[in-house]
């Protein structure tokens, strides 16, 4: 095979080169083998760091759907009061519930559990150790970092649930 040089005219300046099959190949496979590598550095991150997984099936969780209609007109019949404060220091989040029946008396018999759950990553939902100090009233600590987290507040009786909330809590 012998290498052609670029021709040059007489007036000095040199000619284009000339696309050539085997340009437009070499081409078409960087192009393509490019789009493929950012491709495949993109799957591999997003199957890495994603841990938002909110169902494990969509399917159950359409099927228990009516249930969680029936839950929640059940609650709102109730007619609780739930009040909960939550106070940030530095490495130390504290939350306090005060839970109440329809004519303000508060509740017995109860069990109360807590969740702060991290919107976009589950792997940092903190659950939080909460005990009764006197009826109807929650105490509990948990080392959480500040940030955006959502308060899930379950109350149960002889392990049938009465009561779930969800709230989006902004700590700093």
């Amino acid at each position: 095979m012998r290498h052609r040089e670029a021709e040059v005219p007489d007036d000095g300046t040199r000619r284009p080169r000339q696309w050539t099959g085997r340009m437009v190949l070499f081409c078409l496979l960087g192009f393509f083998g490019v789009v493929f590598a950012v491709n495949g550095v993109m799957v591999r991150e997003a199957l890495s760091t994603f841990g938002g997984l909110e169902t494990e099936s969509s399917y159950k969780a359409g099927r228990m759907f009516e249930q969680e209609i029936a839950r929640a007109k059940a609650q709102d019949a109730r007619q609780w009061h739930v009040d909960a404060e939550v106070t940030s220091a530095a490495d130390d989040t504290r939350l306090d519930i005060d839970v109440r029946d329809a004519a303000g008396r508060p509740l017995t018999g109860i069990d109360a559990a807590a969740t702060f759950e991290r919107p976009t990553d589950r792997r940092m939902d903190r659950d939080v150790a909460l005990t009764e100090s006197e009826p109807g009233r929650f105490h509990g600590s948990v080392e959480i970092p500040a940030g955006q987290w959502d308060l899930v507040i379950e109350l149960s009786r002889h392990g049938d649930r009465q009561f779930r909330s969800t709230n989006r809590v902004i700590l700093r």
